[in-house]
């Protein structure tokens, strides 16, 4: 692992197992030169072209780091601005660039204007990973107003069309996967809603014939959580080009004289296969991208009161339910919306985190010390960027949600998006939380955000159209105040489901609620989006009395689901039988004995539910001692399935010990990777977990 750098301004990249190499030409221009397996670093060469004729320039030809707006280049470009005399072009001359073992800064400045832009690199030992950030300076005195600011530009180096994966999700089926080939024009993955990842992903994977364990895999992760875009392009010469960073839309961003702006950071790879891609990606977030708080601990098991009370909440039936939590060896109590103002129903109360008296006449600290006396730590709920107009918030601040002042404000689930934008505020969510985490034993934040934007005015600013990127920094800001004041309250992602899990959010907080959607059916696809680029440790999966509309499955089934996260249990305890409780003490006993695999080892997803009726999740060991592997089937066709069962991650010159269904197994390694065990999996809530452990 290595940055070279070259008498020819060329500069490599050295990652574990590959190159990325930049090039800057005589004349000032960025080029990319290469991206892939590692080559004899003097081979690399700068690739000069003329005109093509006067309607095809070599601007759009260049394969390049950064693609500024103006002169004769007509494709999409990452960076454009107006300067203070109107002129909308960038010319940018290189001026110079620094290095040490694992970082590089490439800097430019406009010819005539006073902006300065400097590209930066981060590469870590033993990954393929890179990280790529922009800064941008005003070294004058005027503004400048950026309409488009992006983190990266990527040019893919096959000529033939690659494939795109990204999602195409919705509220309950978040991180569906959809895969387009691109042999022309463009295609878009976007959000404007505020919010990341309900429908599209702030990524991008490209491959050509690419499976779990083969292929060339291109792929780079955007971690911002506010309106992105990813542009994936394809031309007349082949090139495939993909540029991510803040969406265009509704947007501009202001820098006066002396200000400087950092992107969004994008973290990328190239891999052979989508399974190496995840892999990696996994070991990069728990080792460098997660808040240090927790990073390296095991995330407990949690129980959540939500689908058993709803916001009817109270101090009596929250300590009855905390007493069937614990028998089940739950370590998380979390009591959901309802406990705070006049909260009744999603009408009102939103803003007013105080707690309501009625439900808790001797305060929360009755609950909160039962909860504790049971041996669990507590946790609660807010959704401290919205407001109810029924709130004495709003009625007391009523200038202080986005709006128009001519326009009549939308209400989505009956409440609005405060302006997080203004520093009045910020102070009053921080002050209010900081209170509430300084008063109380709370352990756990689950931070909810239930609407996209609307509205949004916001008339304490220079720069209206900053809003988006200022509303995430203000969030990210404020989760980072509370975790440096609070070190041991860990603090949940959470956005109607799965709506904010980008690496940007995952950066701040310590988990993600992967979607409201807890059919143990669904959450098997819903599942395996989330973890193509995120940690498993980061996804919390709930057990809930959701059996499917239509596929129902039985408790076991959907312990079985759940258990490939971040455990969780969600269901009306109260209304569990005897056999219920003891299905769900057993489960959780048996997730404690091996959930630091799931949360920490490396995945392998060797058959797929969608397109193998099979379900078959491995996850593995960093010393291939030991692993856990989840096989489920919920109904097989045509008297199917008696098959070898192959599993994967394992040392071939290793003797390992499993037991299915009552038999046990000693084979090696290469025998349970290539000929496996024969299993007949049928029925309609067919689910094994199997640990296999090296024998010594």
């Amino acid at each position: 692992m290595n940055i070279i750098k070259r008498d020819n301004n060329i500069f490599i990249l050295e990652t574990e197992n590959t190159h990325y190499v930049i090039g800057i030409d005589k004349t000032g221009y960025n080029h990319h030169i290469h991206w892939g397996k590692k080559c004899n670093p003097d081979d690399y060469y700068i690739n000069t072209v003329g005109d093509e004729n006067s309607n095809n320039t070599m601007l759009d030809e260049y394969k390049q780091e950064i693609t500024p707006y103006g002169q004769t280049m007509y494709r999409d470009c990452d960076i454009k601005a107006e300067f203070e005399d109107k002129c909308r072009e960038i010319n940018l001359k290189y001026i110079g660039s620094s290095s040490t073992d694992d970082t590089l800064s490439i800097t430019f400045s406009d010819k005539y204007y006073s902006l300065e832009i400097t590209l930066h690199y981060q590469i870590f030992d033993g990954l393929d990973i890179i990280k790529r950030y922009t800064t941008l300076r005003n070294t004058g005195t005027g503004r400048i107003d950026f309409e488009k600011i992006s983190s990266a530009q990527f040019s893919l180096p096959s000529v033939k069309p690659y494939t795109f994966r990204n999602t195409n999700g919705a509220w309950g089926g978040e991180f569906i996967e959809t895969n387009t080939v691109l042999d022309g024009g463009y295609a878009v993955f976007e959000t404007r809603k505020g919010a990341s990842n309900h429908n599209n992903s702030p990524y991008f994977i490209a491959y050509h014939n690419a499976d779990e364990n083969s292929g060339d895999v291109y792929f780079a992760s955007l971690a911002y959580s506010g309106n992105f875009k990813v542009s994936c392009s394809r031309d007349l010469y082949g090139i495939s080009r993909v540029i991510l960073g803040m969406n265009d839309f509704d947007f501009s961003h202001t820098l006066n004289g002396g200000e400087s702006f950092d992107t969004p950071p994008v973290y990328c790879g190239h891999t052979q296969g989508f399974g190496d891609m995840t892999r990696q990606m996994n070991r990069f977030c728990v080792q460098h991208l997660l808040p240090k708080q927790f990073n390296q601990e095991t995330l407990p098991v949690l129980y959540n009161s939500w689908e058993a009370t709803g916001f009817a909440v109270n101090a009596k039936q929250q300590i009855e339910l905390a007493k069937l939590a614990a028998k089940m060896g739950v370590e998380l109590f979390v009591m959901d919306d309802g406990w705070f103002g006049q909260r009744r129903d999603d009408h009102a109360g939103l803003g007013d985190w105080y707690v309501n008296e009625e439900k808790f006449p001797n305060g929360l600290d009755e609950l909160i010390n039962a909860v504790n006396e049971l041996g669990m730590d507590f946790g609660i709920w807010v959704e401290p960027e919205m407001v109810n107009a029924d709130s004495d918030l709003f009625r007391k601040h009523p200038e202080w949600s986005y709006h128009y002042p001519h326009r009549e404000a939308c209400e989505l689930r009956n409440q609005l998006v405060l302006n997080m934008t203004r520093e009045d505020v910020q102070d009053y969510i921080f002050k209010t939380l900081d209170e509430l985490l300084s008063n109380h034993n709370i352990k756990y934040i689950k931070w909810d955000m239930n609407r996209p934007f609307s509205e949004t005015g916001a008339e304490n600013l220079q720069n209206p159209k900053m809003y988006s990127y200022l509303h995430t920094m203000a969030v990210y800001n404020i989760v980072d105040r509370l975790k440096e004041k609070h070190p041991d309250v860990a603090i949940e992602s959470c956005a109607s489901g799965g709506g904010r899990c980008d690496l940007g959010a995952l950066s701040h907080y310590d988990q993600a609620w992967t979607s409201d959607n807890t059919d143990g059916i669904d959450r098997m696809t819903i599942q395996k989006g989330y973890s193509l680029l995120r940690p498993a440790k980061t996804m919390r999966a709930w057990v809930t009395d959701i059996e499917g509309i239509n596929k129902p499955c039985s408790l076991d089934f959907r312990f079985a689901v759940s258990m490939q996260g971040s455990l969780g249990i969600g269901g009306d305890l109260t209304k569990y039988s005897d056999e219920d409780l003891e299905i769900c003490r057993k489960n959780i006993a048996f997730y404690k004995t091996f959930r630091d695999i799931v949360q920490f080892g490396d995945l392998y997803r060797i058959l797929d539910i969608e397109k193998d009726e099979v379900l078959l999740n491995q996850y593995v060991t960093a010393d291939k001692s030991k692993s856990v592997a989840f096989l489920l089937a919920n109904g097989t066709r045509f008297y199917k399935k008696r098959m070898p069962v192959r599993f994967d991650g394992l040392d071939n010159c290793r003797n390992y010990r499993l037991t299915i269904d009552g038999k046990t197994y000693e084979k090696s390694g290469a025998y349970l990777m290539n000929c496996g065990i024969i299993l007949q999996i049928r029925g309609v809530d067919y689910n094994r977990v199997i640990i296999i452990e090296e024998i010594e």
